[in-house]
C-alpha cells in the first residue's frame, strides 16, 4: 500500500488545500485527490513541486507500507 501524507504535512503547517494550490500552481481538484489519497496516477512533476513547496523529501510525502499477505 502507498500512503500519501499530504494531509498530515498541510495540517502541520496549518495550510488549507486552497493555500497549497495557490503556492504550487496545481489545480485544487488535483490537490484534493492527493489529500484524500484517491489519486490514481502520481505525476512526478506534482511530487517535485510538492516537495519543493513543503521543503521535504519524497519519503516525507509518500510511504510504502508492505502488504501483510505475501504475493502468490
Amino acid at each position: 500500500m502507498i500512503k500519501i501524507k499530504l494531509s498530515t504535512l498541510l495540517g502541520e503547517r496549518r495550510w488549507t488545500q486552497s493555500d497549497f494550490a495557490k503556492k504550487t500552481g496545481v489545480r485544487p481538484a488535483t490537490i484534493n485527490e492527493y489529500y484524500h489519497e484517491i489519486v490514481r496516477t502520481m505525476n512526478p512533476d506534482h511530487l517535485n513541486i510538492f516537495c519543493k513547496v513543503l521543503d521535504c523529501k519524497i519519503e516525507d510525502l509518500i510511504e510504502y507500507i508492505p502488504d501483510k499477505e505475501p504475493l502468490q
